[in-house]
This record gives C-alpha cells, sequence and structure tokens, in this order.
C-alpha cells in the first residue's frame, strides 16, 4: 500500500480549515435554533371559509390567534391546550360580516386571554389597536398596520422578523374585500393595499382572512403581478369593485350585531 506524506505546514492547514467549518456550522446551527421558537399554524373554518392562525413562542409558550371563528372556538381552544401554549390575545384583523368571531368564546375556554381589534372598528374589545402599535408574545411581535376600504376599522397584521403579513379582507389572493357596505370605499382600499401592504418586501408571505378556492398563501410580490384587480389603475379598480354585483352577505344581519360585543350576544 502507498502512504501518502504530508508537510507539517499542510496539516496544520488544514486543521485550521475543519476548525473553521466547525465553527460556521456551529453558528449556523444556532441561528436555526433560534428561530424555531417562532410557531405558526394555520386552520380552517368550512363554512365561512375563513383562516385561523394560530402564532406562538415555543420558549415563553405565549400565543396569539387571528380572526378565530365561534363555531371553531373549542377546535382552537383544544389545539392550544395540547400544545402547551397559553392564548394572551384572540385577535380580529376587522369586524367580520360573513362569520361571527370566536373571541368571546375563547376568553372563557381559556381564562387570562384578551381580545383585540381595531379601535376603529366600532366594535367592543379588551384592547382597541392604533396604526403602528405593536402586539407582542414572547420575543415575536405583529405590528398593526391600518388598511380600511373594506371597513373603516381593517388591519393588516405584519411580523417583519418572520416576512408575514396577515391581511385581513384588504388583499385576497388574486383579489380582495369587498366595498359595497360596512363603509367601504374602493378607493381607500386601493390606497390602504398600494401604500401599506405593496411596499413590503416582495418576498414577503401573503396570509390573508379568506380563500375561496383553495389557496393557503401568497406574496407580495405574486400580488403585484397576479392580481386581477388591484394591478390595474385607480380607475379602473373603482370601476371592478362598483359593478360586482356580489348577493348580500348570507350571515351579515347576524354577524354584525355579534361581532360589536366580541361575538358575545
Amino acid at each position: 500500500m502507498m502512504k501518502i506524506k504530508y508537510s507539517l505546514h499542510t496539516l496544520r492547514l488544514a486543521q485550521a480549515l475543519l476548525a473553521t467549518r466547525t465553527r460556521q456550522h456551529r453558528c449556523f446551527s444556532g441561528a436555526i435554533e433560534k428561530s424555531n421558537n417562532f410557531f405558526f399554524r394555520q386552520l380552517f373554518d368550512t363554512e365561512s371559509c375563513t383562516y385561523t392562525y394560530l402564532l406562538g413562542d415555543s420558549d415563553t409558550r405565549e400565543a396569539v390567534l387571528i380572526d378565530p371563528v365561534l363555531e371553531q372556538a373549542e377546535r382552537d381552544a383544544k389545539l392550544i391546550t395540547e400544545l402547551g401554549f397559553k392564548l394572551i390575545y384572540a385577535m380580529n384583523t376587522h369586524m367580520h360580516a360573513d362569520h361571527i368571531t370566536g373571541t368571546g368564546r375563547l376568553k372563557s375556554l381559556l381564562p387570562g386571554s384578551r381580545s383585540v381589534i381595531g379601535k376603529s372598528s366600532g366594535a367592543q374589545a379588551d384592547i382597541h389597536l392604533c396604526d403602528g402599535e405593536a402586539v407582542r408574545f414572547g420575543c415575536h411581535q405583529l405590528v398593526a398596520c391600518s388598511t380600511p376600504g373594506h371597513t373603516n376599522g381593517c388591519f393588516t397584521f405584519v411580523c417583519h422578523e418572520q416576512c408575514m403579513a396577515f391581511t385581513g379582507d384588504a388583499l385576497l389572493i388574486r383579489g380582495c374585500g369587498r366595498t359595497d357596505f360596512q363603509e367601504g370605499s374602493p378607493e381607500t382600499l386601493y390606497h390602504s393595499v398600494h401604500s401599506r401592504i405593496f411596499t413590503l418586501p416582495d418576498h414577503f408571505k401573503v396570509y390573508p382572512a379568506h380563500d375561496y378556492k383553495g389557496q393557503t398563501a401568497s406574496s407580495v410580490g405574486e400580488e403585484k403581478k397576479y392580481n386581477p384587480r388591484l394591478t390595474k389603475s385607480l380607475e379602473e379598480f373603482v370601476q371592478i369593485m362598483d359593478n360586482l354585483n356580489l348577493p348580500y352577505p348570507k350571515k351579515i344581519d347576524e354577524s354584525i350585531p355579534a361581532n360589536k360585543v366580541c361575538g358575545l350576544f
């Protein structure tokens, strides 16, 4: 067998290179572990096609729930308990017209949690948010960005650290919320989306309050390029929204009064 001889210089160089790679690997692993304390789960209500989002800090076990549905409150509370989280905030992106919120019911199922909604919504809550305020859970936070137009009290919750935007009904996947009732304004909605959501980096994920075609998420870049309504000029957008001729929401007469009082009526 042939023996290969290495000089002392070569051996020391190889040892140094190995040590450097080991340090780089350890640093990279540490960064991955640090980011892994962010928990995310997307849930769905089949009747209203509503997405509910559970976000948590797996170290402190604090969690928030975005846009819960009354009929799914027991499901959500059970999941939160099973996962060992403590729900601190049950949040709504706006006062919904197509379903009753589960925030009030969750407060009784998970004592200590508080309801959160935009101040301009006209709805009762433990905490009323204003533009730019942050909702914190563990070491993470959601920044409340006012995006009216579907309703006056619409908010988009942005998690800059995780590059996520929870857009409610302001921006849907290849669509947007209707503007023909409940303080709706196509001009206001257009400006909200273009100035507050489309100004986020293109890679930010978009998580809407609803989807009716089976898609679960999009991105800012995708919607800026492919959204059939919001890629148009303001004048074209207004014309589109004013001529949708959508049916009257089935549960609006029940949902609006209930959602003014956290879904408890």
